[in-house]
């Protein structure tokens, strides 16, 4: 179906009622009907490590549907009924695939970010109520295995941890080693450990149960969360399989190899990418177990594509920076399109890895909270560079400011909040926590987004940055992103991060963060420099400049703004007590539930205390004494 304006779009809701059709009730349902009708196909495809050549492991559609209804069948008999939770600390392999796909028709299943702290892990895994937790066997070059036995300790809900050896996918004589070298990892808790796949293998390949009913909950995924408690939004089979019917109806077919290097804890490689090739009979490629993060898989990037034939490629706009700075060096007609989502693209960026790939990217935008995908470029249309597109089908967006008198909708290119409804959203029901959906809705059913947008005159919905990231200098506010889009655009910058610092006189000064492309040379002063002939707006140069070896990111390669805070943070405020005359120093940067990001100080038995807290008084972030 064409997807190429807002009138075709509107089109498109006109002829076909998605709801109305036959469509899938719940995911196992999407699955079981694609393997009757692609049985023979290659569904997903996983290799342990990078090289064009190296061993990979493919099921076809019959044979995911077999495995994934012999997980779920492992989980009901291991206790976990349709409200019982399945978590896992996994990267990607076929088993991960198992794991999200059983856990949710069996009961809820919880994807959890490896990367977070064993706190957090745990925290959740107790939210949650989780009864099996699915993680690694101790293997070679990772600590994911040993995270998981500490925070297992912390939950004693988790009954069962179930374990996958990633030496399976080795050969001779490297699965020799493995044994003799796999490091120690002592038991730390009380459930009870099983083998993943001798589990599996005994089960039957008929569903020893009544499928799961429609419209549940199948999924929780926790936001952000490298610091402070992440919040868990609630997936409904609704939302999944909406995302699912968008991919198969505007973008993939059975035809397509989809290259997914992003990791399956997060909402982008699962909604738009995975549910999106189970309804369209879509191969999905997943390269090494910490996808773009794996060894050697940039370098190898474009081989692999080869080997794949691939014809779309996922990514960030971090990976798309780095791939930039690599040839391709190898034979990729195949190749339609790559799509960018989970952060703003720089069009600086876009342009550069168009030129550099000859890869045309196509930018969308999706969010946890709302099952993911919400707006995407127009394929075949007219794409505007540093939009994120027109709203998808069945989705609605409105762009609201708060006023004493309630919410009002913002005018053509007028910004304010970018506020969403469509099947992915669950009203009154995002959060599992029910105080955090509280204020989250305007009109009662419109999904708060917290980013700050636009909407153009042909309904390209524009985003230009966070209400929270907001640099406030004086009462003025400042969008980051007019920062970052300007020091994008210099030849020898990758990636840009733009903050808030404070200062004791306008509250907070605007400063960036920059990492360069391979092999660059570029001074802060002359970024500044640059700065200054294309910001229009004097109160938004960048009063600070910082170049760093590689940017602070999340797993997914955002830039992660609150280690840039800590840093500007400690500097402004050790600066400020050098200058002072005092001995005491920002010993780190902490994040309080209450208070947000907290200075620590050491050196309170020297210090002049009164004349520390008139020095840091001036300032507006809090900070206490260490010790």
């Amino acid at each position: 179906m064409k997807f190429t304006s807002l009138e075709q779009r509107n089109a498109l809701e006109a002829e076909s009622d998605w709801k109305g059709r036959n469509m899938p009730k719940t995911v196992f349902d999407a699955l079981s009907l694609t393997a009757k009708k692609h049985g023979t196909r290659n569904a997903i495809s996983f290799q342990l490590q990078s090289g064009p050549k190296d061993p990979a492991e493919t099921l076809t559609w019959a044979e995911l549907l077999e495995k994934t209804t012999q997980v779920a069948n492992m989980l009901r008999g291991l206790g976990v009924q349709e409200d019982d939770v399945v978590a896992y600390m996994l990267p990607n392999a076929t088993e991960t695939v198992l794991t999200l796909l059983g856990g949710m028709t069996a009961g809820i299943v919880n994807p959890i970010n490896p990367l977070l702290e064993v706190e957090q892990i745990g925290a959740l895994l107790r939210e949650t109520n989780a009864k099996v937790l699915v993680t690694l066997k101790a293997f070679p070059k990772t600590d994911v295995p040993q995270k998981a036995t500490e925070a297992a300790a912390l939950a004693p809900n988790i009954k069962t941890v179930l374990e996958i050896d990633l030496n399976r996918y080795l050969t001779p004589p490297k699965s020799w080693i493995v044994p003799l070298v796999r490091p120690k990892n002592p038991v730390k808790h009380k459930a009870r450990v099983l083998s993943f796949n001798a589990e599996m293998n005994r089960q039957n390949t008929t569903l020893d149960f009544d499928p799961p009913g429609y419209d549940r909950v199948g999924a929780y995924f926790h936001t952000g969360g490298t610091t402070g408690m992440p919040k868990i939004a609630q997936h409904r089979f609704a939302g999944m399989i909406y995302n699912g019917w968008l991919g198969a109806t505007l973008l993939f077919d059975s035809d397509s190899s989809i290259m997914c290097p992003l990791p399956l804890f997060h909402v982008f490689a699962v909604e738009p990418i995975l549910m999106s090739a189970i309804q369209a009979g879509a191969h999905v490629v997943f390269p090494t177990p910490a996808g773009y993060r794996g060894e050697g898989v940039f370098d190898n990037f474009w081989k692999l594509v080869e080997r794949w034939q691939t014809t779309f490629v996922i990514g960030v706009p971090t990976a798309f920076s780095a791939l930039m700075q690599r040839p391709v060096d190898a034979d990729v007609p195949s190749v339609k399109m790559a799509f960018s989502g989970s952060a703003p693209l720089p069009i600086e960026l876009y342009k550069r890895f168009e030129a550099a790939c000859g890869v045309e990217i196509v930018e969308g935008y999706g969010l946890t909270e709302a099952t993911c995908l919400v707006s995407c470029n127009p394929i075949g249309g007219i794409k505007k560079v540093g939009s994120v597109g027109i709203p998808f089908p069945y989705t609605d967006v409105k762009i609201l400011l708060d006023t004493p008198e309630g919410p009002r909708e913002c005018g053509t290119d007028e910004v304010g909040e970018i506020c969403v409804f469509n099947p992915g959203v669950s009203p009154g029901k995002t959060y599992t926590e029910a105080a955090k959906n509280k204020d989250l809705y305007h009109f009662n059913n419109f999904l708060r987004t917290g980013d700050l947008g636009r909407i153009d005159e042909d309904g390209y919905v524009w985003i230009t940055g966070r209400a929270k990231d907001l640099i406030i200098r004086g009462g003025h506010n400042i969008d980051p992103a007019e920062i970052e889009e300007v020091l994008a655009g210099h030849e020898a910058v990758a990636m840009v991060g733009a903050i808030g610092q404070p200062d004791a006189h306008a509250g907070e000064l605007p400063c960036a963060f920059v990492e360069l492309v391979a092999g660059a040379s570029v001074t802060p002063d002359e970024l500044i420099a640059f700065a200054e002939t294309r910001i229009a707006e004097r109160a938004a140069l960048p009063k600070y400049i910082e170049i760093l070896d590689e940017l602070p990111k999340t797993a997914v390669g955002k830039v992660f703004k609150p280690d840039l805070r800590r840093s500007a943070i400690t500097r402004v405020y050790n600066e400020a007590l050098e200058a002072a005359g005092h001995d005491a120093r920002i010993k780190e940067v902490i994040e309080d539930k209450r208070l947000g990001l907290v200075a620590l100080l050491d050196g309170r038995s020297s210090a002049d205390e009164a004349g520390v807290t008139k020095t840091l008084g001036a300032f507006t972030r809090p900070w206490q004494w260490a010790d």
